[in-house]
């Protein structure tokens, strides 16, 4: 009598082992939920450099209106800038003020950096302002 031997393909075939999706969820979500985080953060890191901008632009602002009136001490815009920049309590790092007044036009360049969220990216802003000096003319 012949004996039919029964190859290991076949038994595997008659299973459903290779139709179930044991572990899929874990797989998708471990390719997702990075890109996900990463586009979050991406979004969060958007504003924080936006905020520092205008934080930037209006401390520029306030030095060149303390610096442009008539009369005024020639560390005035400096002056400005750092208490505007104290009173927004840390949203610039190192921030530096330069005012540059050469008689007829006040320019004031305002520089710092914003804290980081995404890897690799530079939170480097860089805001200036100008304005013409105010003149007494009888």
């Amino acid at each position: 009598m012949p004996t039919t031997r029964v190859r290991p393909w076949r038994r595997l075939a008659g299973r459903r082992w290779w139709r179930e999706d044991r572990g899929a969820t874990a797989l998708d979500m471990s390719m997702v939920v990075p890109l996900a985080f990463l586009l979050v953060f991406t979004l969060i890191q958007g504003g924080v450099w936006f905020h520092g901008r205008s934080v930037a632009h209006r401390a520029a602002q306030q030095a060149v209106d303390a610096q442009r009136v008539y009369g005024a001490a020639p560390g005035a815009g400096e002056a400005a800038a750092g208490e505007f920049l104290t009173r927004m309590g840390g949203s610039l790092n190192g921030a530096a003020v330069r005012v540059s007044d050469d008689g007829e036009t006040v320019s004031v360049f305002v520089e710092g950096n914003v804290i980081n969220l995404v890897p690799g990216w530079s939170g480097h802003i860089s805001q200036s302002v100008q304005a013409p000096v105010e003149r007494f003319r009888p």
